[in-house]
């Protein structure tokens, strides 16, 4: 199963440090690859070097059309799901997508999403109906959807991980 992340609305400068947390959180708990929308491509450098040191297979696409995007997803028979404080809550659907065992596209977004997103979207889920950052609900989704297991994952081709630790800090370097 291919999971991926579609950032929508990343504005320029404002977004720079959540779009980029969105990409690691996308990374760490799981997912193949995020699209990113209208972002400039030191974004996409400074997500590509953490993979590049801390392994994995992970991707970046800088994009400017995301209709084109999700069109593909569609064509080929995959699911998308949208992230949105409106949705139904992610432990009534969680199962529902997961049974599917379908490519999954994730939609998160940073200003207001268009309309269209919650009409053309398998799923809209929530996390909570309050207010939230769009990075939390990225990695709760993940989390249950995986059931934990993302975060006992290693990362191949790492350049450097850590060596869990009771006090201090252990990493492991290859040169």
């Amino acid at each position: 199963m291919n999971i991926c992340v579609l950032r929508l609305g990343h504005r320029l400068v404002r977004d720079d440090r959540i779009t980029t947390h969105v990409g690691l959180v996308a990374r760490a708990f799981g997912a193949n690859k995020i699209f990113i929308a209208n972002c400039e491509q030191r974004i996409k450098e400074s997500i590509d070097n953490v993979s590049k040191m801390w392994g994995g297979d992970f991707t970046v696409e800088l994009i400017n059309d995301w209709r084109s995007v999700i069109k593909e997803w569609k064509k080929s028979g995959g699911i998308i799901v949208h992230l949105t404080m409106y949705g139904i809550h992610v432990d009534e659907v969680i199962e529902k997508i997961k049974n599917y065992k379908k490519d999954l596209l994730i939609i998160v977004g940073a200003e207001k999403v268009p309309g269209e997103i919650f009409k053309i979207s398998d799923f809209n889920v929530a996390i909570g109906h309050q207010p939230h950052s769009e990075v939390a609900a990225l990695a709760i989704f993940l989390d249950r959807f995986f059931r934990g297991e993302e975060l006992k994952r290693v990362f191949n081709k790492y350049k450097i991980r850590v060596i869990p630790s009771e006090r201090g800090k252990k990493l492991e370097v290859i040169k």
